[in-house]
């Protein structure tokens, strides 16, 4: 059995103490254990955040070690190597392949029955290898996939058109990278077809150096701060939200395809309904000839480099 209100969190980097500082905040969990190579690290963070939980809701954060994930019902990882400035997410892959393995083994000898959720980068292909190593079923295995991309392209085709970002329906799927694309043939703006929006409101339907934008954001933030994390953590928060509560929301989260859109054995980002199980549903949503071509040159890439690394 599991403890729904119990969260794990490895690496207590940048983006997995935004992640549990997010989470601690909004009151999802009663309790966070927080678990880094750097034990001081993990401890700093655990306190530094339980000073703040008194002004939030109850939520009990520790550091810890393996053994403390015992029943917890989900664990994050965002451990690993940091992407640097200029570097592709692909090039990441023989870095933090072995850093996946040992997190793997120590989860699946304290918490079996966990949901896993990849927020290392790059996502896809290590959620491929968490899949494989793990030997959990795929709905249990989850990246964080496309879903900051999808909330990038909401933010900016909000602010182009003028209009809120939750009104917003378009969808980034692929690769969480360079070969992502944006599903244009069925964005909306709540129900109105993107194309008629923009000619009834005489705006340019021309979007392309605004997904430019979208793609080479991360690299962008990477280049000015040196790491992207307020993003992520949040798109955490909504992903696990979906899981906590069974909410069964769509998100274009790293799932395993196994024929849908004629792809099979990738983990890539596809839009899924998220519920207290995991991936419930991956849904085929309607692509144009363009799209569904794109999408399976960005399997393409990922399945290669998945193949090519030994695991």
């Amino acid at each position: 059995m599991t403890n729904s209100q119990k969260c794990g969190i490895i690496g207590c980097g940048s983006v997995g103490a935004a992640a549990a500082y997010t989470l601690a905040t909004h009151g999802l969990f009663s309790e966070l254990v927080l678990i880094d190579m750097n034990r001081k690290r993990a401890h700093g963070e655990a306190m530094d955040i339980s000073h703040g939980v008194a002004f939030s809701q109850p939520c009990r954060v520790i550091d810890g070690d393996y053994d403390d994930l015992a029943d917890a019902s989900l664990v994050i990882i965002a451990a690993g190597v940091g992407q640097k400035p200029g570097e592709s997410r692909l090039d990441l892959l023989t870095r933090n392949a072995a850093v996946m393995r040992s997190i793997i083994t120590e989860i699946k000898r304290v918490c079996p029955d966990t949901i896993l959720l990849i927020v290392s980068n790059p996502v896809d292909l290590l959620t491929g290898i968490a899949l494989r190593i793990s030997g959990f079923p795929p709905e249990r295995v989850i990246g964080s996939g496309t879903v900051l991309d999808t909330a990038r392209l909401k933010f900016l085709l909000g602010q182009q058109l003028k209009v809120d970002s939750r009104n917003v329906h378009a969808f980034v799927i692929g690769e969480h990278g360079d070969s992502e694309l944006a599903v244009w043939s069925s964005a909306n703006i709540s129900g109105i077809d993107l194309d008629d929006y923009c000619t009834g409101r005489g705006i340019s339907n021309d979007f392309s150096t605004l997904f430019e934008s979208v793609r080479h954001a991360a690299y962008e933030i990477i280049e000015g701060k040196g790491a992207t994390y307020y993003g992520i953590a949040m798109s955490v928060l909504r992903i696990a939200t979906c899981i906590v509560r069974g909410e069964r929301g769509v998100l274009p989260v790293s799932c395993y395809a196994d024929g849908h859109y004629g792809l099979n054995e990738v983990c890539i980002g596809l839009p899924c309904v998220v519920g207290r199980n995991g991936i419930e549903t991956v849904l085929d949503i309607p692509l144009s000839d363009e799209e569904r071509s794109q999408l399976q040159r960005s399997a393409k890439t990922l399945k290669d480099a998945l193949d090519a690394l030994e695991l």
